[in-house]
């Protein structure tokens, strides 16, 4: 027995985060850590039936929930809900940028609409959700954001020029509003997750892995130094840390939870 050391401290008792991409995988991880440690929610995702089971784990923790139907892609969307979120929840206090996509394959072969297609979700999506939310943080004078990049947002990948791209693009939004809302007393981080299992992304890029003659992430696992692939929950347990008191004196960071595979 741990003694109840797995069981989440309640560090974000009275407080309301709003998700993107909160359906499955990464999302529904983040989601529910946060509701487990004390946060209402407000999920906001293209998948509304997934998005609703979320929810069910949410409001199982014994937190109030609401979702909301929306494609990060569109700025009004997400505005409507920001704004939807604080009427019915009361504030936000933290926001995560989560949706993403992942296609694979070489410039070469990316078509012009495939690569303006991840910028819109990856990029404009991040762009849309932080500068929804702005207003209502800075006049508050409090919040956390954080937002979802990649370890491939510091490093070029074969096959994921695009993907790569748009995620040091995150990186580069995260540190530019970190310091322009930190005079409003709003931290912004990033998280880079690595090689991350149990998520649709990882489920297509492992076909596309095997479609292209290549290892997939669990053929992959010995390399990286901790020795496993990671879970989403990995990458929910920063984000809570984050979006917490304890994390109060950072910002502009872009952390890796890679299991080693990058060490800066």
């Amino acid at each position: 027995m741990n003694g109840g050391a797995d069981r989440p401290p309640n560090r974000l008792d009275g407080r309301t985060a709003f998700v993107t991409g909160a359906a499955i995988g990464i999302g529904r991880a983040i989601a529910t850590r946060l509701a487990q440690e004390g946060a209402d929610l407000m999920l906001f995702d293209i998948n509304q039936a997934e998005a609703e089971e979320t929810a069910h784990l949410v409001r199982a923790a014994g937190r109030r929930c609401v979702v909301i139907r929306g494609d990060v892609g569109d700025y009004v969307q997400v505005k409507i809900a920001v704004d939807s979120c604080v009427q019915v929840l009361g504030s936000i206090d933290i926001m995560v940028n989560n949706a993403g996509i992942s296609p694979m394959g070489t410039i070469a072969d990316t078509s012009l609409e495939d690569f303006r297609n991840v910028f819109r979700v990856n990029v404009d999506g991040v762009f849309h959700g932080c500068k929804a939310v702005a207003p209502h943080m800075m006049e508050r004078k409090s919040g956390k954001i954080i937002n979802i990049s990649s370890w491939f947002g510091k490093v070029g990948k074969h096959s994921y020029g695009p993907y790569c791209a748009s995620k040091f693009a995150v990186i580069g939004l995260t540190q530019s509003m970190a310091m322009e809302m930190a005079a409003h007393g709003v931290n912004v981080n990033a998280v880079c997750p690595g090689t991350i299992v149990n998520t649709g992304m990882r489920e297509q890029a492992d076909r596309e892995a095997v479609r292209l003659g290549r290892l997939t992430a669990r053929q992959r696992e010995s390399g990286i130094p901790l020795g496993r692939v990671g879970l989403p929950q990995d990458i929910s347990r920063v984000v809570a840390f984050l979006a917490s008191e304890d994390a109060d004196y950072m910002t502009g960071q872009s952390i890796n939870v890679t299991g080693g595979l990058l060490m800066h």
